[in-house]
């Protein structure tokens, strides 16, 4: 059971908790004090009447809590969604302990749980930093960055990807942030999106023939390019799966404390 399930079952029972009470449990507190009132002659003081028509505890709670869930329940399924970055697959652009913001709404709206949409808008872009259900494992997220589009024509030797025949331009930076032999940073631009990545001149790598993108379906890397579990490996992204756009960086933690200098824009 993931998260988006419970939010979902608690915004669930807590409403039908509050709105049992509305119907229906809050008149038969009424009809009883009623019948309490009517068999005595002086009737009940305050305190007692209060106490007649106290919300048990689970109404109490529900009432509290239903807006509240539903809130986070409508921002995170249809709006924005947070999540944490957990290995270095997409450095430099990502990091790990990086707390991103993923925007739900720009590729449609979609149901939570199930993931079925509802409302069409915009198809992922080359360059996006998409965050997507694992094909292999639907319950687990992935986020790399899109390459290919349905249709395109995609291939990888030696450390150059080629987008429909084309190599895609890259230049190179410098030698990584530790001037590391092993971890080159390198300018990639996929279209209009210019991004920086990585590559190992030590690492082979993986070598990948050209592969037609199908319909329904998105090729994604991870910017750092030799050590990343992407669609070089295990296939294409189906639009199914598809969760959000990540497009900022609000906060970092390395397990220490956490930082808000890193708050910046993702490209």
């Amino acid at each position: 059971m993931n998260f988006s399930f419970l939010l979902v079952l608690a915004v669930a029972v807590t409403g039908l908790v509050w709105l049992l009470d509305l119907v229906w449990l809050r008149g038969l507190r009424r009809q009883r004090l009623a019948a309490t009132e009517a068999g005595t002659t002086e009737g009940l003081d305050e305190p007692a009447r209060e106490k007649a028509l106290k919300e048990p505890w689970p109404v109490d709670y529900a009432r509290s809590f239903f807006p509240v869930l539903l809130v986070v329940l409508v921002l995170r399924s249809f709006l924005v969604e947070p999540f944490q970055i957990p290995s270095g697959s997409m450095r430099p652009t990502l990091e790990i302990g990086d707390f991103i913001l993923v925007n739900k709404f720009t590729y449609g709206l979609r149901l939570p749980v199930t993931n079925t949409k509802f409302v069409d808008m915009n198809d992922p872009e080359r360059g996006d930093v998409m965050v997507f259900r694992f094909p292999d494992e639907p319950s687990v997220n992935f986020i790399k960055r899109v390459v290919g589009l349905p249709g395109d024509r995609i291939r990888y030797e030696d450390k150059q990807l080629y987008v429909n025949g084309e190599p895609v331009p890259k230049r190179l930076i410098e030698e990584g942030p530790t001037k590391a032999p092993e971890e080159l940073l390198l300018l990639e631009s996929l279209g209009e999106v210019k991004h920086h990545i990585y590559n190992s001149p030590r690492s082979l790598g993986p070598q990948m023939r050209e592969l037609v993108v199908p319909e329904g379906h998105y090729f994604t890397m991870g910017d750092n390019r030799d050590h990343s579990n992407d669609s070089r490996y295990w296939g294409f992204v189906p639009e199914q799966n598809i969760v959000g756009r990540a497009f900022a960086v609000w906060m970092r933690w390395d397990g220490v404390l956490p930082s808000f200098t890193s708050i910046r824009l993702i490209h």
